[in-house]
C-alpha cells in the first residue's frame, strides 16, 4: 500500500515538472511570427499564416510594403514583393528570431536592405488597434 502511494506521488511530481517545463518553452517556427506587431518606430507589421506580410511604415493605416516569408527553425527569410523599394532592397533579408509571450526579437544573418534592417532589428510588441 505504501509503495502504491509513493508511486502516485512520484508520478504526480513528474507530471507537474513536465507542465512547468513546457510553460518555459518559447514559441518557434512560423506560428511564432504570425500576428500584428509594432515597434518603437511606429511601424506596424502584419504577418499572416499563409506566408505573406504587410508593412505600414508610416502608421497611417495603409500598407507601404508587402511580401512573403519562409521559416526554417528559428530563421526567417523575408522577400519584398511590392510597395516601397529603397536601394538595396531587391533581395531577401535573413534573420534569426526569438519569441517570448509579449516580444518578438530578430538578429541579423544577412540583408542588404538598410530600411528593412532598421525596422526588423527593433523589438516588436503585439499591436493593439486603437
Amino acid at each position: 500500500m505504501k509503495n502504491q502511494i509513493s508511486f502516485r506521488i512520484v508520478v504526480a511530481a513528474a507530471a507537474l515538472a513536465l507542465l512547468a517545463g513546457c510553460a518555459m518553452f518559447q514559441e518557434s517556427g512560423q506560428s511564432a511570427l504570425v500576428g500584428t506587431w509594432t515597434n518603437s518606430l511606429g511601424t506596424v507589421w502584419a504577418i499572416r499564416a499563409d506566408g505573406t506580410f504587410d508593412v505600414d511604415l508610416k502608421h497611417h493605416g495603409k500598407r507601404d510594403a508587402w511580401g512573403t516569408y519562409t521559416v526554417q527553425g528559428d530563421q526567417v527569410t523575408l522577400q519584398r514583393t511590392g510597395g516601397v523599394k529603397p536601394k538595396g532592397c531587391e533581395g531577401p533579408g535573413v534573420y534569426k528570431f526569438k519569441r517570448t509571450d509579449d516580444t518578438l526579437q530578430f538578429t541579423l544573418v544577412s540583408d542588404q536592405c538598410k530600411l528593412r534592417q532598421k525596422n526588423v532589428l527593433q523589438p516588436w510588441k503585439p499591436w493593439k488597434k486603437k
